[in-house]
């Protein structure tokens, strides 16, 4: 459904910022990044086929258009927070043509951007220098298969995807989303957290310019967590969505 969503309203470019919480328990301090991914093609194009019996092929798609949009689009993002660098990840060093291309165009891109510092990685060298120091980096734009697993793995550096927002964003449509999904194994039972999604929803209000309301949001959950009194099960606790929305909302 995701999948259909994006490619039917060109939702070209997913943003997932990762950032320590206050009192949540996590691997590391000081993490603040932002991950760029490319969200129409690559592998996700979703064109495979059985050539025969026993053999699948599964076509990774790379335009130049794709590309260099998402490329401005990393860039227009860390130059309107006021971000210092940008990462390009890829595996160049052996899908010469495809992640080549990608690469290509996003050095292209970053002339245009001169007080932004530029650089590029190896998505498996990246992994590892993410889980040694992942304050090193600031935004990183990927492609769509290794910006799904990157961003997964960067939620896990701050306390799981229970507490990192996400947004898909187009020219004109953006639709925002708690990373984990819609978290089936624990459905109905009201156990889930809920910080991920009013993340995405402070991400929203900022987006569509309400960002008193989104304040008002965010410190109302920064004032829960904080106090520490009232958290879900995956945060230590024992209280229920209801119960920790409703401390939130008292908050606001």
């Amino acid at each position: 459904m995701n999948v259909g969503l994006r490619k039917a309203l060109d939702l070209f470019a997913n943003l997932r910022p990762v950032w320590n919480l206050p009192s949540v328990t996590s691997r590391y301090d000081h993490v603040d990044l932002v991950i760029v991914r490319e969200n129409t093609e690559d592998l996700y194009a979703g064109l495979e086929h059985e050539i025969v019996p026993g053999i699948v092929e599964s076509l990774k798609i790379t335009t130049e258009k794709a590309s260099r949009r998402i490329a401005t689009f990393a860039f227009d993002h860390a130059r309107a927070h006021g971000r210092k660098r940008v990462t390009a990840v890829h595996k160049a060093n052996i899908m010469k043509k495809g992640d080549g291309l990608f690469l290509d165009c996003f050095r292209a891109v970053a002339q245009g951007y001169p007080e932004i510092a530029a650089d590029d990685r190896i998505v498996d060298a990246t992994c590892m220098q993410l889980v040694m120091d992942p304050t090193r980096f600031d935004v990183l734009l990927l492609p769509n298969l290794y910006g799904d697993i990157v961003s997964d793995l960067c939620a896990g550096l701050v306390g799981g995807l229970g507490v990192v927002p996400g947004a898909n964003l187009g020219t004109e449509i953006g639709v925002f989303e708690a990373v984990h999904g819609s978290a089936p194994d624990i459905a109905g039972q009201n156990v889930a957290n809920p910080t991920a999604l009013l993340l995405s929803a402070v991400l929203m209000l900022r987006h569509i310019r309400e960002g008193a309301i989104a304040d008002r949001v965010m410190a109302a959950l920064t004032a829960v967590l904080t106090e520490g009194r009232i958290r879900t099960r995956d945060l230590g606790g024992t209280a229920s969505t209801t119960e920790f929305a409703e401390a939130i909302a008292r908050m606001v």
